[in-house]
């Protein structure tokens, strides 16, 4: 959600800092929001995909043909929303670089993808981008804004391989099931139910900390695919939990703004004891 060459923003002017935050000293170069290029909708090839494994449930609203994160994991400490996946995949430059906490761009909401342009080659392209992305650093879920571009389009993908790491009793407690690559473009998040549960969480943008987060069990997402087609993701578990961590992206939230401060630890420190005063982890 590591390192690449390449920035789809770029630094061109100095800028105050987000929001209503004071300017120390000098002020910092942001990233610019980049033009969104007017481009005729055009049918895409839909390649083929698997049936979902997960809890969640996808519904397309119109008929079509297409379409890292443990908390208390042993071995190596590693990036993204779960741990022990390995060193980051190398000899890959042709992505953009993991923006990290402290840009603008991770600290503002984003703008949303007009309907008609997300058949063109740039809103494609940033797509396909940030699927890479998240698979080479790797991770579980990403935000544009976490590549540096100011719009509203997520993407993730948990797999079996991901989840083995992790340990069995606790994947089980946070109801994490696999599920295929999921892209959103404008997502609408609606709860669903009261229920909450509290675990930790990380976050490529925060590398090497986590913190723990109360989330809702249970979420509807609507938006539209990469295709342009309406869709709802019915989520529960750990799905939800990711759609919602990375749906914050889009508002320029992080999970350092949402989490428990008195959880808040490296990943050296993962399984150290909360201190006294803390909730649990687990369900609300």
């Amino acid at each position: 959600m590591m390192d690449g060459i390449q920035r789809l923003s770029h630094h061109l002017s100095p800028a105050p800092l987000a929001g209503k935050c004071s300017t120390l000293g000098k002020t910092s170069p942001f990233h610019t929001q980049i033009p969104v290029l007017q481009s005729q909708y055009k049918p895409m090839a839909r390649p083929e995909i698997s049936p979902s494994k997960s809890a969640i449930k996808v519904h397309f609203m119109k008929k079509n043909t297409g379409l890292g994160l443990s908390s208390f994991s042993t071995g190596p400490a590693r990036a993204g929303w779960f741990l022990g996946l390995g060193e980051k995949k190398k000899n890959i430059t042709d992505i953009p670089e993991i923006v990290k906490a402290g840009d603008p761009v991770l600290h503002e909401p984003a703008g949303e993808v007009r309907p008609e342009e997300i058949g063109s080659e740039r809103i494609q392209k940033i797509i396909d981008d940030m699927v890479k992305v998240m698979r080479t650093a790797p991770g579980v879920g990403l935000a544009a804004p976490q590549i540096g571009i100011p719009l509203k389009i997520i993407v993730l993908e948990d797999t079996e391989e991901y989840i083995g790491y992790a340990p069995k009793e606790e994947t089980k407690a946070q109801d994490r099931q696999p599920f295929d690559l999921l892209v959103i473009i404008n997502p609408n998040l609606q709860k669903k139910g009261n229920k909450s549960a509290l675990f930790f969480e990380g976050c490529l943008s925060v590398d090497g900390f986590r913190g723990m987060v109360e989330r809702f069990l249970e979420v509807e997402v609507t938006g539209l695919d990469r295709y342009g087609q309406p869709i709802k993701v019915v989520a529960s578990g750990w799905q939800a939990r990711i759609l919602q961590h990375e749906c914050d992206h889009l508002a320029g939230i992080l999970y350092v703004d949402k989490m428990i401060k008195k959880t808040f630890r490296t990943v050296e420190n993962l399984q150290l004891p909360l201190a006294n005063g803390c909730p649990k982890l687990g369900v609300r």
